[in-house]
Protein backbone atom coordinates (compact mmCIF):
# COMPACT_ATOMS: atom_id res chain seq x y z
CA UNK A 1 0.00 0.00 0.00
CA UNK A 2 1.68 3.22 -0.73
CA UNK A 3 -0.17 6.46 1.05
CA UNK A 4 -0.50 10.05 -0.47
CA UNK A 5 -1.03 12.47 2.37
CA UNK A 6 -3.76 14.52 1.35
CA UNK A 7 -4.95 16.92 4.38
CA UNK A 8 -4.57 17.37 7.72
CA UNK A 9 -6.74 18.20 10.90
CA UNK A 10 -6.37 18.91 14.64
CA UNK A 11 -7.09 15.29 15.28
CA UNK A 12 -6.72 12.92 11.97
CA UNK A 13 -4.34 13.58 9.13
CA UNK A 14 -6.08 11.92 5.53
CA UNK A 15 -4.49 9.65 3.42
CA UNK A 16 -5.49 8.65 -0.43
CA UNK A 17 -3.84 5.00 -1.64
CA UNK A 18 -2.66 3.72 -4.18
CA UNK A 19 -4.52 0.92 -4.98
CA UNK A 20 -4.07 0.36 -9.04
CA UNK A 21 -0.65 -0.93 -8.90
CA UNK A 22 -0.76 -5.03 -6.81
CA UNK A 23 2.17 -4.85 -3.86
CA UNK A 24 1.99 -8.90 -3.83
CA UNK A 25 4.35 -9.98 -0.75
CA UNK A 26 5.44 -13.83 0.03
CA UNK A 27 3.11 -15.50 2.07
CA UNK A 28 4.30 -18.67 3.91
CA UNK A 29 2.37 -21.97 3.28
CA UNK A 30 3.09 -23.16 7.05
CA UNK A 31 1.08 -21.45 9.33
CA UNK A 32 2.99 -19.56 12.80
CA UNK A 33 1.70 -21.95 15.89
CA UNK A 34 -0.14 -19.78 18.68
CA UNK A 35 0.87 -22.82 21.18
CA UNK A 36 3.86 -25.45 20.88
CA UNK A 37 6.48 -24.13 18.35
CA UNK A 38 6.52 -26.26 14.91
CA UNK A 39 9.82 -26.63 12.75
CA UNK A 40 9.87 -23.38 10.73
CA UNK A 41 9.66 -24.19 6.48
CA UNK A 42 11.30 -21.96 3.82
CA UNK A 43 8.41 -22.42 1.46
CA UNK A 44 6.71 -19.52 0.16
CA UNK A 45 3.15 -21.17 -1.00
CA UNK A 46 1.57 -17.60 -3.12
CA UNK A 47 1.99 -14.13 -3.28
CA UNK A 48 -0.34 -11.64 -1.05
CA UNK A 49 -1.46 -8.47 -2.25
CA UNK A 50 -2.90 -6.76 0.82
CA UNK A 51 -4.91 -4.15 -0.86
CA UNK A 52 -7.10 -7.41 -2.54
CA UNK A 53 -7.84 -8.00 1.13
CA UNK A 54 -8.13 -4.97 3.08
CA UNK A 55 -9.74 -2.61 0.37
CA UNK A 56 -13.14 -3.67 -0.97
CA UNK A 57 -14.12 -0.54 -2.61
CA UNK A 58 -10.85 1.24 -3.57
CA UNK A 59 -12.12 4.35 -5.38
CA UNK A 60 -14.39 4.97 -2.06
CA UNK A 61 -11.68 4.25 0.31
CA UNK A 62 -8.92 6.60 2.00
CA UNK A 63 -6.93 6.27 5.24
CA UNK A 64 -6.59 7.85 8.14
CA UNK A 65 -4.15 8.51 11.15
CA UNK A 66 -5.53 9.19 14.43
CA UNK A 67 -3.87 11.49 16.94
CA UNK A 68 -5.04 11.32 20.64
CA UNK A 69 -6.50 8.53 22.41
CA UNK A 70 -10.76 8.93 22.82
CA UNK A 71 -10.76 5.19 21.34
CA UNK A 72 -7.83 3.44 23.39
CA UNK A 73 -10.36 1.16 24.43
CA UNK A 74 -11.32 0.06 20.75
CA UNK A 75 -7.79 -0.65 20.35
CA UNK A 76 -7.16 2.77 18.06
CA UNK A 77 -3.96 4.47 19.07
CA UNK A 78 -2.56 7.03 18.82
CA UNK A 79 -0.56 7.31 15.53
CA UNK A 80 -2.81 4.00 14.26
CA UNK A 81 -4.15 4.40 10.54
CA UNK A 82 -7.29 3.55 9.86
CA UNK A 83 -8.58 2.06 6.73
CA UNK A 84 -11.78 3.89 5.68
CA UNK A 85 -14.86 3.06 3.26
CA UNK A 86 -17.32 6.09 2.55
CA UNK A 87 -19.65 3.64 0.68
CA UNK A 88 -20.30 1.72 3.68
CA UNK A 89 -23.70 2.77 5.59
CA UNK A 90 -23.02 2.81 9.49
CA UNK A 91 -25.27 0.56 11.92
CA UNK A 92 -25.25 1.07 15.13
CA UNK A 93 -21.87 0.01 16.85
CA UNK A 94 -19.79 1.08 14.51
CA UNK A 95 -16.80 3.10 14.36
CA UNK A 96 -16.78 5.90 11.71
CA UNK A 97 -14.71 8.76 10.90
CA UNK A 98 -17.21 12.09 10.77
CA UNK A 99 -16.79 15.87 10.80
CA UNK A 100 -18.10 18.06 14.23
CA UNK A 101 -19.17 21.55 13.04
CA UNK A 102 -15.69 21.34 10.92
CA UNK A 103 -13.58 19.34 13.42
CA UNK A 104 -13.06 15.50 12.36
CA UNK A 105 -13.13 12.71 14.59
CA UNK A 106 -13.47 9.10 15.29
CA UNK A 107 -16.30 7.76 17.20
CA UNK A 108 -18.48 5.09 17.66
CA UNK A 109 -21.50 5.39 16.26
CA UNK A 110 -25.54 5.21 17.64
CA UNK A 111 -28.64 6.12 15.96
CA UNK A 112 -31.60 6.86 18.38
CA UNK A 113 -35.33 8.08 16.81
CA UNK A 114 -34.52 11.93 16.77
CA UNK A 115 -30.17 12.18 17.47
CA UNK A 116 -27.39 10.49 16.90
CA UNK A 117 -24.64 9.50 19.65
CA UNK A 118 -21.45 9.37 19.16
CA UNK A 119 -19.53 7.01 21.82
CA UNK A 120 -15.91 7.26 22.67
CA UNK A 121 -13.85 4.30 23.79
CA UNK A 122 -12.14 5.78 26.75
CA UNK A 123 -13.86 6.44 29.83
CA UNK A 124 -12.17 9.79 30.09
CA UNK A 125 -14.19 11.00 27.28
CA UNK A 126 -17.71 12.10 27.03
CA UNK A 127 -20.23 10.88 24.36
CA UNK A 128 -21.70 13.32 21.82
CA UNK A 129 -25.19 13.84 21.03
CA UNK A 130 -25.41 15.32 17.65
CA UNK A 131 -28.65 17.62 17.64
CA UNK A 132 -30.59 19.61 14.55
CA UNK A 133 -27.76 22.64 14.97
CA UNK A 134 -24.83 20.75 14.78
CA UNK A 135 -23.06 20.59 11.45
CA UNK A 136 -22.28 16.89 11.31
CA UNK A 137 -20.98 14.90 8.20
CA UNK A 138 -19.96 11.26 8.14
CA UNK A 139 -16.93 10.65 5.92
CA UNK A 140 -17.13 7.18 6.29
CA UNK A 141 -16.89 3.73 7.96
CA UNK A 142 -13.43 2.53 9.91
CA UNK A 143 -12.52 -1.04 8.24
CA UNK A 144 -9.56 -2.09 9.33
CA UNK A 145 -6.95 -0.52 12.04
CA UNK A 146 -3.37 -1.19 11.17
CA UNK A 147 -1.03 -0.79 13.90
CA UNK A 148 2.49 -2.11 15.50
CA UNK A 149 2.52 -4.68 17.68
Amino acid sequence: MLLHKISESNNLEFFSSETMSALKLPLFSSRVSAGFPSPAEDYIELKLDLNEHLIKHPHATFYVRVRGNSMKDANINNGDILIVDRSIEPNNGTIIVCSIDSEFTVKRFYKESDHIILTPANNEYKPIKISGDIQFDIFGVVTYIIHKA
